[in-house]
Protein backbone atom coordinates (compact mmCIF):
# COMPACT_ATOMS: atom_id res chain seq x y z
CA UNK A 1 0.00 0.00 0.00
CA UNK A 2 1.56 3.63 -1.00
CA UNK A 3 0.90 6.93 -1.52
CA UNK A 4 -0.08 8.10 -5.06
CA UNK A 5 3.55 9.74 -6.35
CA UNK A 6 3.26 13.67 -7.38
CA UNK A 7 4.35 14.08 -10.50
CA UNK A 8 5.81 17.70 -9.56
CA UNK A 9 7.82 16.44 -6.25
CA UNK A 10 7.90 12.58 -6.50
CA UNK A 11 11.33 11.97 -4.75
CA UNK A 12 10.21 13.64 -1.58
CA UNK A 13 7.04 11.39 -1.00
CA UNK A 14 8.99 8.30 -2.17
CA UNK A 15 11.92 8.48 0.48
CA UNK A 16 8.60 9.07 3.44
CA UNK A 17 7.70 5.34 1.90
CA UNK A 18 10.82 3.80 1.72
CA UNK A 19 12.41 5.13 4.86
CA UNK A 20 9.27 2.83 6.65
CA UNK A 21 9.99 0.14 4.34
CA UNK A 22 13.51 0.13 4.98
CA UNK A 23 13.44 -0.21 8.30
CA UNK A 24 10.58 -2.51 8.80
CA UNK A 25 10.20 -4.82 6.02
CA UNK A 26 11.94 -7.92 5.56
CA UNK A 27 13.97 -10.32 6.76
CA UNK A 28 16.92 -12.60 5.96
CA UNK A 29 15.47 -15.83 4.24
CA UNK A 30 17.06 -17.90 6.80
CA UNK A 31 14.19 -16.19 9.15
CA UNK A 32 11.57 -17.31 6.32
CA UNK A 33 9.23 -19.89 9.03
CA UNK A 34 7.99 -18.83 13.26
CA UNK A 35 10.88 -21.74 14.10
CA UNK A 36 13.90 -20.17 12.99
CA UNK A 37 14.15 -17.45 14.78
CA UNK A 38 14.56 -18.06 18.44
CA UNK A 39 15.66 -21.60 18.64
CA UNK A 40 16.11 -21.75 22.64
CA UNK A 41 13.56 -19.72 24.35
CA UNK A 42 14.94 -21.13 27.55
CA UNK A 43 18.11 -19.49 26.93
CA UNK A 44 16.41 -16.26 26.82
CA UNK A 45 14.50 -16.81 29.71
CA UNK A 46 17.33 -17.89 31.81
CA UNK A 47 20.10 -15.74 31.16
CA UNK A 48 21.39 -14.43 34.76
CA UNK A 49 20.06 -11.08 35.63
CA UNK A 50 23.46 -10.25 36.95
CA UNK A 51 24.67 -9.94 33.50
CA UNK A 52 22.01 -7.05 32.34
CA UNK A 53 24.36 -4.35 34.56
CA UNK A 54 27.65 -5.22 33.02
CA UNK A 55 30.15 -2.47 32.36
CA UNK A 56 33.10 -4.14 32.67
CA UNK A 57 35.28 -3.26 29.09
CA UNK A 58 35.28 -5.87 26.24
CA UNK A 59 38.32 -7.29 25.44
CA UNK A 60 40.56 -4.46 23.65
CA UNK A 61 40.62 -7.04 20.48
CA UNK A 62 37.05 -7.10 20.30
CA UNK A 63 36.98 -3.43 20.21
CA UNK A 64 39.46 -2.53 18.31
CA UNK A 65 37.35 -4.36 15.81
CA UNK A 66 34.11 -2.95 16.52
CA UNK A 67 35.69 0.25 16.03
CA UNK A 68 37.44 -0.89 12.74
CA UNK A 69 34.22 -1.90 11.42
CA UNK A 70 31.92 1.65 12.30
CA UNK A 71 34.92 3.88 10.97
CA UNK A 72 34.37 1.92 7.76
CA UNK A 73 30.93 1.66 7.48
CA UNK A 74 29.69 5.31 8.35
CA UNK A 75 30.85 6.83 5.55
CA UNK A 76 28.70 4.25 3.47
CA UNK A 77 25.73 5.82 5.52
CA UNK A 78 24.13 8.98 5.23
CA UNK A 79 24.33 10.16 8.81
CA UNK A 80 27.11 12.95 10.40
CA UNK A 81 27.54 10.69 13.32
CA UNK A 82 26.55 7.28 15.08
CA UNK A 83 26.53 6.16 18.79
CA UNK A 84 27.30 2.19 18.63
CA UNK A 85 26.66 0.74 21.84
CA UNK A 86 27.65 -3.63 22.62
CA UNK A 87 26.52 -5.57 26.31
CA UNK A 88 27.78 -8.95 26.40
CA UNK A 89 28.47 -11.26 29.24
CA UNK A 90 31.84 -10.72 28.63
CA UNK A 91 31.62 -7.29 28.39
CA UNK A 92 30.10 -3.61 27.88
CA UNK A 93 31.77 -1.22 24.62
CA UNK A 94 30.12 2.08 23.64
CA UNK A 95 31.42 5.09 21.27
CA UNK A 96 30.68 8.07 19.28
CA UNK A 97 31.57 8.89 15.83
CA UNK A 98 31.62 11.49 13.50
CA UNK A 99 29.53 14.69 14.01
CA UNK A 100 26.54 15.40 16.42
CA UNK A 101 25.99 18.51 14.83
CA UNK A 102 26.83 20.04 11.17
CA UNK A 103 26.54 23.66 11.95
CA UNK A 104 29.36 23.64 14.43
CA UNK A 105 30.97 19.91 13.89
CA UNK A 106 30.60 18.97 17.75
CA UNK A 107 31.68 15.59 17.88
CA UNK A 108 28.47 12.56 18.27
CA UNK A 109 29.19 11.08 21.98
CA UNK A 110 27.76 8.36 24.03
CA UNK A 111 25.13 10.12 26.21
CA UNK A 112 23.51 12.30 23.63
CA UNK A 113 19.19 11.68 23.26
CA UNK A 114 18.39 11.27 20.19
CA UNK A 115 14.46 10.19 19.04
CA UNK A 116 14.38 6.27 18.88
CA UNK A 117 11.02 5.96 16.35
CA UNK A 118 9.38 2.89 16.21
CA UNK A 119 11.70 1.19 18.72
CA UNK A 120 8.63 2.84 20.84
CA UNK A 121 6.15 0.26 19.29
CA UNK A 122 7.82 -2.70 21.24
CA UNK A 123 7.34 -0.66 24.86
CA UNK A 124 3.80 0.07 23.84
CA UNK A 125 3.50 -3.84 23.13
CA UNK A 126 5.00 -4.50 26.57
CA UNK A 127 2.43 -2.69 28.08
CA UNK A 128 -0.50 -4.57 26.59
CA UNK A 129 1.18 -7.80 27.46
CA UNK A 130 1.62 -6.14 30.55
CA UNK A 131 -2.18 -5.46 31.14
CA UNK A 132 -3.18 -8.72 30.04
CA UNK A 133 -0.93 -10.20 32.48
CA UNK A 134 -3.06 -8.29 34.93
CA UNK A 135 -6.01 -9.68 33.61
CA UNK A 136 -7.04 -6.22 32.40
CA UNK A 137 -7.19 -6.63 29.14
CA UNK A 138 -7.19 -9.62 26.83
CA UNK A 139 -5.18 -9.97 23.48
CA UNK A 140 -8.40 -11.61 22.27
CA UNK A 141 -10.26 -8.72 22.76
CA UNK A 142 -11.25 -7.01 19.44
CA UNK A 143 -10.68 -3.39 19.23
CA UNK A 144 -14.26 -2.67 18.85
CA UNK A 145 -14.68 -2.90 22.15
CA UNK A 146 -12.30 -0.03 22.69
CA UNK A 147 -12.49 2.28 20.15
CA UNK A 148 -15.84 2.59 17.51
CA UNK A 149 -15.62 2.89 13.79
CA UNK A 150 -12.73 0.78 12.77
CA UNK A 151 -13.41 -1.42 9.53
CA UNK A 152 -13.67 -5.01 10.84
CA UNK A 153 -13.03 -3.49 14.20
CA UNK A 154 -15.43 -6.09 15.43
CA UNK A 155 -13.19 -8.80 13.59
CA UNK A 156 -10.06 -7.26 14.86
CA UNK A 157 -8.01 -8.75 17.86
CA UNK A 158 -5.57 -6.84 19.88
CA UNK A 159 -3.05 -9.56 18.75
CA UNK A 160 -3.42 -8.68 15.30
CA UNK A 161 -2.52 -5.12 15.89
CA UNK A 162 0.12 -6.26 17.59
CA UNK A 163 1.61 -8.49 15.47
CA UNK A 164 0.54 -6.67 11.82
CA UNK A 165 -1.86 -8.36 10.74
CA UNK A 166 -5.28 -6.47 11.20
CA UNK A 167 -5.55 -5.45 7.59
CA UNK A 168 -5.79 -1.86 8.59
CA UNK A 169 -3.93 0.56 6.70
CA UNK A 170 -1.32 2.82 7.83
CA UNK A 171 -1.66 6.59 7.94
CA UNK A 172 1.63 7.07 6.30
CA UNK A 173 -0.22 5.39 3.44
CA UNK A 174 -2.38 8.19 3.04
CA UNK A 175 -2.01 10.87 0.49
CA UNK A 176 -4.11 13.07 2.52
CA UNK A 177 -1.54 12.76 5.69
CA UNK A 178 1.47 12.35 3.12
CA UNK A 179 0.72 15.93 1.78
CA UNK A 180 0.22 17.64 4.49
CA UNK A 181 3.06 15.89 6.94
CA UNK A 182 5.59 17.10 3.70
CA UNK A 183 3.89 20.41 3.37
CA UNK A 184 4.06 21.44 6.73
CA UNK A 185 6.77 19.16 8.38
CA UNK A 186 6.32 18.22 12.31
CA UNK A 187 3.06 19.67 12.38
CA UNK A 188 1.15 17.71 15.45
CA UNK A 189 -1.78 15.19 14.74
CA UNK A 190 -3.80 13.82 17.65
CA UNK A 191 -4.19 9.96 17.52
CA UNK A 192 -8.03 10.05 16.36
CA UNK A 193 -6.98 12.12 13.58
CA UNK A 194 -4.23 9.36 12.64
CA UNK A 195 -6.51 6.81 12.77
CA UNK A 196 -9.31 8.22 10.43
CA UNK A 197 -6.50 8.82 7.85
CA UNK A 198 -6.12 5.21 7.92
CA UNK A 199 -10.23 4.54 8.22
CA UNK A 200 -10.44 5.89 4.99
CA UNK A 201 -8.62 3.97 3.38
CA UNK A 202 -9.29 0.30 5.09
CA UNK A 203 -9.67 -2.46 5.17
CA UNK A 204 -6.63 -3.60 2.95
CA UNK A 205 -7.47 -7.14 3.75
CA UNK A 206 -9.17 -9.59 6.34
CA UNK A 207 -7.64 -9.52 9.87
CA UNK A 208 -5.17 -12.38 10.19
CA UNK A 209 -4.82 -13.44 6.34
CA UNK A 210 -1.91 -11.21 5.62
CA UNK A 211 1.17 -9.09 7.27
CA UNK A 212 1.31 -4.96 6.32
CA UNK A 213 3.41 -3.60 8.67
CA UNK A 214 1.36 -0.62 9.62
CA UNK A 215 1.93 2.19 12.40
CA UNK A 216 -2.15 3.00 12.95
CA UNK A 217 -2.00 -0.52 14.97
CA UNK A 218 0.07 0.64 17.69
CA UNK A 219 -1.71 4.22 17.59
CA UNK A 220 -5.14 2.14 18.20
CA UNK A 221 -2.79 -0.10 21.03
CA UNK A 222 -2.24 3.65 22.44
CA UNK A 223 -5.61 4.60 22.79
CA UNK A 224 -6.28 1.45 24.45
CA UNK A 225 -4.13 1.73 26.92
CA UNK A 226 -5.37 5.05 27.69
CA UNK A 227 -9.28 3.29 27.93
CA UNK A 228 -8.08 0.42 29.99
CA UNK A 229 -5.44 2.46 32.25
CA UNK A 230 -7.54 5.51 32.34
CA UNK A 231 -4.01 7.58 32.38
CA UNK A 232 -2.30 9.68 29.35
CA UNK A 233 -0.01 6.82 27.69
CA UNK A 234 2.44 8.94 28.94
CA UNK A 235 1.89 7.65 31.70
CA UNK A 236 1.53 4.27 31.65
CA UNK A 237 5.09 3.89 30.09
CA UNK A 238 6.81 6.23 33.06
CA UNK A 239 5.02 3.90 35.38
CA UNK A 240 5.06 0.43 33.67
CA UNK A 241 8.55 0.69 32.10
CA UNK A 242 11.04 3.29 32.64
CA UNK A 243 10.78 3.64 36.30
CA UNK A 244 10.77 -0.22 36.64
CA UNK A 245 14.16 -0.18 34.77
CA UNK A 246 15.64 2.55 35.90
CA UNK A 247 15.59 4.34 32.52
CA UNK A 248 16.44 7.88 33.42
CA UNK A 249 17.29 9.34 30.04
CA UNK A 250 13.98 8.11 28.23
CA UNK A 251 11.38 10.19 27.55
CA UNK A 252 7.79 10.77 26.48
CA UNK A 253 8.06 14.51 24.97
CA UNK A 254 4.22 14.90 24.07
CA UNK A 255 3.37 18.90 22.78
CA UNK A 256 7.45 19.50 23.63
CA UNK A 257 9.50 19.47 20.43
CA UNK A 258 12.89 20.45 21.74
CA UNK A 259 15.23 17.09 23.09
CA UNK A 260 16.58 17.32 26.44
CA UNK A 261 19.89 17.87 26.71
CA UNK A 262 22.69 16.72 25.49
CA UNK A 263 21.34 15.85 21.93
CA UNK A 264 22.21 15.27 18.22
CA UNK A 265 21.04 16.94 15.78
CA UNK A 266 18.85 15.35 13.07
CA UNK A 267 18.98 15.79 9.42
CA UNK A 268 16.74 14.66 6.75
CA UNK A 269 14.53 14.84 3.47
CA UNK A 270 11.70 14.39 4.21
CA UNK A 271 9.98 17.60 3.19
CA UNK A 272 9.48 19.50 0.05
CA UNK A 273 11.78 22.36 1.33
CA UNK A 274 14.90 19.82 1.63
CA UNK A 275 16.92 19.08 -1.32
CA UNK A 276 20.42 17.10 -1.75
CA UNK A 277 22.39 19.62 -1.27
CA UNK A 278 20.78 21.09 1.68
CA UNK A 279 18.88 18.75 4.06
CA UNK A 280 16.85 20.55 6.78
CA UNK A 281 17.60 19.69 10.68
CA UNK A 282 14.28 18.33 11.73
CA UNK A 283 15.98 18.03 15.63
CA UNK A 284 12.72 19.83 16.67
CA UNK A 285 9.94 18.52 15.02
CA UNK A 286 6.92 17.69 17.03
CA UNK A 287 7.00 13.88 16.90
CA UNK A 288 3.04 13.74 17.99
CA UNK A 289 2.65 12.50 13.98
CA UNK A 290 3.64 9.21 15.62
CA UNK A 291 2.64 9.09 18.96
CA UNK A 292 2.57 5.35 20.55
CA UNK A 293 4.40 4.48 17.31
CA UNK A 294 7.26 6.25 17.40
CA UNK A 295 7.63 9.46 19.71
CA UNK A 296 9.94 8.08 22.60
CA UNK A 297 13.26 9.92 23.02
CA UNK A 298 16.46 7.81 24.55
CA UNK A 299 20.45 7.52 24.64
CA UNK A 300 22.46 4.91 24.58
CA UNK A 301 22.98 3.24 27.93
CA UNK A 302 19.28 3.36 28.53
CA UNK A 303 18.60 1.73 25.40
CA UNK A 304 21.32 -1.25 26.24
CA UNK A 305 19.33 -1.81 29.42
CA UNK A 306 15.75 -1.99 27.49
CA UNK A 307 16.98 -4.11 24.98
CA UNK A 308 18.22 -6.73 26.97
CA UNK A 309 15.24 -6.50 29.32
CA UNK A 310 12.66 -6.89 25.69
CA UNK A 311 14.64 -9.73 24.58
CA UNK A 312 15.02 -11.17 28.22
CA UNK A 313 11.65 -10.14 29.84
CA UNK A 314 13.43 -9.12 32.95
CA UNK A 315 12.12 -6.09 34.61
CA UNK A 316 9.52 -6.23 32.44
CA UNK A 317 7.21 -8.99 31.79
CA UNK A 318 6.48 -13.02 33.50
CA UNK A 319 7.83 -15.27 32.18
CA UNK A 320 4.44 -17.05 30.83
CA UNK A 321 4.43 -13.47 28.87
CA UNK A 322 8.02 -13.39 27.68
CA UNK A 323 7.85 -16.84 25.84
CA UNK A 324 4.51 -16.21 24.06
CA UNK A 325 5.90 -13.00 22.64
CA UNK A 326 9.55 -14.89 22.10
CA UNK A 327 7.37 -17.58 19.95
CA UNK A 328 5.08 -15.13 18.66
CA UNK A 329 6.77 -14.55 15.14
CA UNK A 330 5.12 -15.58 12.33
CA UNK A 331 5.82 -16.28 8.50
CA UNK A 332 8.49 -14.32 6.54
CA UNK A 333 8.58 -11.49 7.85
CA UNK A 334 9.34 -12.97 11.26
CA UNK A 335 6.87 -9.88 12.99
CA UNK A 336 5.35 -11.05 16.43
CA UNK A 337 3.77 -9.60 19.40
CA UNK A 338 5.65 -5.95 18.66
CA UNK A 339 8.81 -7.11 18.29
CA UNK A 340 10.93 -7.92 15.04
CA UNK A 341 12.94 -11.32 15.08
CA UNK A 342 15.71 -12.44 12.39
CA UNK A 343 18.06 -15.68 13.23
CA UNK A 344 18.52 -15.62 17.33
CA UNK A 345 18.25 -11.41 17.20
CA UNK A 346 15.09 -9.93 18.42
CA UNK A 347 14.10 -6.20 18.96
CA UNK A 348 13.11 -3.10 16.59
CA UNK A 349 14.45 -0.53 14.32
CA UNK A 350 13.10 2.93 14.28
CA UNK A 351 13.19 5.90 11.64
CA UNK A 352 11.61 9.48 12.49
CA UNK A 353 12.91 12.52 10.25
CA UNK A 354 16.25 13.04 11.22
CA UNK A 355 16.94 10.10 12.91
CA UNK A 356 17.49 6.44 13.07
CA UNK A 357 17.59 3.77 15.58
CA UNK A 358 18.24 -0.22 16.49
CA UNK A 359 18.07 -2.24 19.33
CA UNK A 360 18.34 -5.63 18.83
CA UNK A 361 19.19 -8.67 21.52
CA UNK A 362 20.93 -11.99 20.54
CA UNK A 363 19.06 -14.35 22.66
CA UNK A 364 21.89 -17.15 21.07
CA UNK A 365 24.75 -15.38 22.30
CA UNK A 366 23.12 -12.72 25.63
CA UNK A 367 24.47 -9.76 23.71
CA UNK A 368 22.35 -6.40 23.53
CA UNK A 369 23.45 -4.12 19.87
CA UNK A 370 21.93 -0.32 20.13
CA UNK A 371 22.81 1.92 17.20
CA UNK A 372 21.63 5.99 17.08
CA UNK A 373 22.06 7.59 14.39
CA UNK A 374 21.25 11.33 13.03
CA UNK A 375 19.99 10.95 9.51
CA UNK A 376 16.75 9.26 7.93
CA UNK A 377 18.38 9.35 4.38
CA UNK A 378 18.96 6.37 2.72
CA UNK A 379 22.35 6.05 0.89
CA UNK A 380 23.76 3.12 -1.90
CA UNK A 381 21.50 2.19 -5.00
CA UNK A 382 17.99 3.41 -3.77
CA UNK A 383 16.61 3.99 -7.31
CA UNK A 384 14.50 6.58 -7.77
CA UNK A 385 14.87 8.08 -3.80
CA UNK A 386 16.93 11.00 -2.97
CA UNK A 387 20.29 10.49 -2.13
CA UNK A 388 22.82 12.79 -0.61
CA UNK A 389 25.33 14.04 -3.68
CA UNK A 390 27.94 12.00 -1.51
CA UNK A 391 26.02 8.76 -2.22
CA UNK A 392 28.44 5.72 -2.42
CA UNK A 393 27.45 3.50 -5.72
CA UNK A 394 27.13 -0.44 -5.56
CA UNK A 395 26.23 -0.92 -2.42
CA UNK A 396 22.68 -2.17 -1.17
CA UNK A 397 20.15 0.52 -0.18
CA UNK A 398 20.36 1.36 3.69
CA UNK A 399 19.10 3.71 6.52
CA UNK A 400 22.12 4.87 8.23
CA UNK A 401 21.05 2.79 11.93
CA UNK A 402 20.95 -0.61 9.71
CA UNK A 403 24.26 0.20 7.71
CA UNK A 404 25.98 0.02 11.31
CA UNK A 405 24.25 -2.60 12.61
CA UNK A 406 25.44 -4.87 9.37
CA UNK A 407 28.83 -3.83 10.18
CA UNK A 408 29.32 -4.59 13.56
CA UNK A 409 26.95 -7.36 14.69
CA UNK A 410 28.90 -10.02 12.13
CA UNK A 411 31.41 -9.73 15.13
CA UNK A 412 29.81 -10.77 18.16
CA UNK A 413 28.84 -13.97 17.46
CA UNK A 414 24.69 -15.38 16.37
CA UNK A 415 23.38 -16.33 13.11
CA UNK A 416 21.53 -14.63 10.72
CA UNK A 417 21.19 -10.37 10.51
CA UNK A 418 18.38 -7.86 9.35
CA UNK A 419 18.49 -7.21 5.65
CA UNK A 420 17.71 -4.10 4.11
CA UNK A 421 17.71 -4.36 0.86
CA UNK A 422 14.65 -4.15 -1.02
Amino acid sequence: MSASVSPARPKRRTLFLLALLLMTAGSMEAASAAQTCVHNVERALSAPASDAANTQALSEEIASKLDAAVTAALPQSAAPGVIVGVRTPEGAWKKGFGIADPETGAPMEPGMHTRIGSVTKTFTGTIILKLAEDGRLSLDDTIAEYVPGIPNGEKITLRHLANMTSGIASYTASEKFVELYLTEPGVAFPPETLVQYAVEISPIFEPGSQYDYSNTNTILLGMVIEKVTGQPVETALRTMIFEPLDLENTFWPGKQTEIPSPYAHGITLQSYAATPEAPLNATNWNPASLWAAGEIISDIDDLLTYGRALGTGQGLLKAASQEERLRSFQGPEAYGLALRCTGEWVGHTGEVPGYTTVVYYNTQTDTTVVIQTNSDIPSGDCGSADVLPSNPKGISCSLPAMRIFNAVAPLLGGTALPKTEQ
